[in-house]
C-alpha cells in the first residue's frame, strides 16, 4: 500500500471511531409539554426621560 492510502484509512478508522458515542450512555430528551396552547412571558411598559 502507499503511504497516502494508509493515511486515508487511518483517517477513516479515526473519524469512524470518534463518531462512536463516546460521551458516555445516551439519555431520554427532557419531557415535552402536552400538546395544546401555552401562553408564558413577562411583559413592562414604562417612560424613561431625562432631566
Amino acid at each position: 500500500m502507499t503511504q497516502p492510502l494508509l493515511f486515508a484509512l487511518f483517517a477513516l478508522i479515526l473519524a469512524t471511531l470518534a463518531a462512536c458515542g463516546v460521551d458516555g450512555p445516551p439519555t431520554r430528551p427532557e419531557s415535552t409539554p402536552e400538546p395544546g396552547l401555552h401562553i408564558s412571558g413577562e411583559a413592562q411598559i414604562g417612560v424613561v426621560s431625562k432631566l
